[in-house]
């Protein structure tokens, strides 16, 4: 039953399910053990302004997001909500949003901002960075846009170390949320399905998803999705790998699903060119030498490790 894969497991290939971090979730209630740890000479800071990570970049050392706490403190952290992220081996991690501007950012010759996205893509930072910003990021944006008690409209207030809010009101206590996507590479012997939606980089095609819905297990969001979207009709399902997507909270389910149906019938509205690719053409899209100049997403997606595990056979 557990037989590992000789390839390794497949979702420490992505570059956002890479984090060092142990939570420690027992001591997010523990103020006195955070407070300890937050201003420890060895804790250091994600610290996020105006939606993109502030980076140290010190000419002469490695790019890194991680900053101490008087840098954190120059950008005008909010320690009074700061997240406790865990413990690493070189220290405990937490994550906050800074009250600094743009113009007040770049004069700061040690300071530079990143898109996120682009910075997974380019990949200039150490492997492990990259699961933590995404942790920090999602849980930020939960704190920034879910700041009032759903139940009675109430301003509620941050809680265990950043992982819970309560309401002051009515006790309600609120906790950050998870979006599950099921992103599937529907196959069809020698062949697979990609779709393209119109949000994508030209010439880029990718493998099939959508959100699941309440009720849902994966397997029947798979199908429901891949028949809306593009009328085929699946069968089997394979779980292949999940990866953590920051934006700006979703987990992707990645899955290899058999079709039982071919012709295909497009949501027009979701996509703007869905068709078979054959096993060649995936590995010429992966190389960059497909002859219609049609792309695979970039390696940071699990769509692009589904179709590389596909081209391999």
């Amino acid at each position: 039953m557990f037989d590992t894969d000789p390839r390794g497991e497949p979702s420490l290939a992505f570059r956002f399910a890479r984090n060092a971090l142990d939570r420690r979730s027992d001591l997010r209630d523990d103020a006195a053990a955070i407070a300890a740890r937050a201003s420890a000479p060895e804790a250091r800071f994600l610290i996020v302004a105006t939606d993109r990570p502030v980076l140290a970049a010190d000419p002469g050392v490695d790019l890194t997001a991680w900053l101490t706490r008087d840098r954190a403190a120059r950008l005008g952290a909010d320690f009074e909500a700061t997240i406790f992220l865990g413990d690493t081996p070189d220290g405990p991690r937490f994550a906050a949003l800074a009250a600094i501007d743009e113009a007040e950012l770049a004069g700061l010759p040690w300071a530079e901002t990143g898109e996120l996205r682009a910075l997974a893509v380019a990949g200039r930072l150490a492997a492990d960075e990259y699961g933590a910003l995404a942790t920090a990021r999602s849980m930020l944006h939960w704190h920034v846009s879910h700041r009032y008690c759903a139940r009675c409209g109430t301003l509620s207030q941050f809680a265990s170390a950043g992982w819970k809010r309560t309401c002051p009101s009515c006790a309600a206590e609120h906790f950050p949320r998870t979006d599950p996507v099921v992103i599937m590479l529907v196959v069809d012997g020698e062949r697979c399905l990609l779709g393209r939606s119109p949000r994508f980089a030209p010439g880029m095609f990718s493998a099939l998803a959508g959100f699941m819905e309440p009720g849902e297990t994966i397997e029947a969001a798979v199908r429901r999705e891949t028949f809306e979207e593009a009328g085929i009709r699946v069968g089997r399902i394979a779980y292949f790998a999940s990866e953590p997507w920051p934006f700006p909270a979703s987990l992707m389910i990645g899955v290899f699903a058999e079709a039982t149906t071919t012709a295909i019938t497009r949501d027009e509205v979701e996509l703007v060119d869905c068709r078979w690719f054959a096993r060649g053409e995936i590995r010429a899209m992966l190389a960059g030498t497909h002859p219609e100049g049609i792309v695979a997403p970039p390696g940071i997606a699990i769509a692009h490790h589904l179709m590389r595990r596909f081209a391999e056979g």
